[in-house]
């Protein structure tokens, strides 16, 4: 059974509140970018967090069938980037969030209220 990009999404955002991920947003970019259908972004107090959050999202997907594309950023841990295909998860350290601002680039982007 295949996950549609929103179920993906939502998974992928629940995954992230398990291991209290902050402000955690889902943006439905589908209407305004050809790179994915959703963003989920999120942020965690320290780089050991964010790893643990990434691994989360990573296996909780799995279970579900669902394999990532590729993976950037892990080792350092400032901005990680799991690449889903339709589905594009970033989660940053807080400072970095702030720095890259990705709500603010992609203001038009409808928000996903789980």
């Amino acid at each position: 059974m295949t996950l549609s990009p929103e179920k993906v999404a939502a998974g992928a955002a629940r995954a992230a509140e398990e291991k209290k991920a902050k402000d955690v947003i889902l943006l439905d970019i589908h209407d305004i970018s050809t790179v994915c259908d959703y963003f989920v972004i999120c942020s965690g107090m320290s780089s050991t967090q964010v790893k643990a959050i990434a691994e989360n999202i990573e296996k909780k997907l799995k279970e579900h069938g669902v394999m990532k594309l590729r993976m950037e950023g892990f080792k350092d841990a400032h901005w990680v980037l799991l690449d889903y295909g339709s589905v594009v998860v970033h989660v940053f350290r807080e400072d970095d969030r702030e720095f890259y601002n990705l709500e603010h680039l992609w203001g038009d982007a409808r928000v996903v209220h789980l």
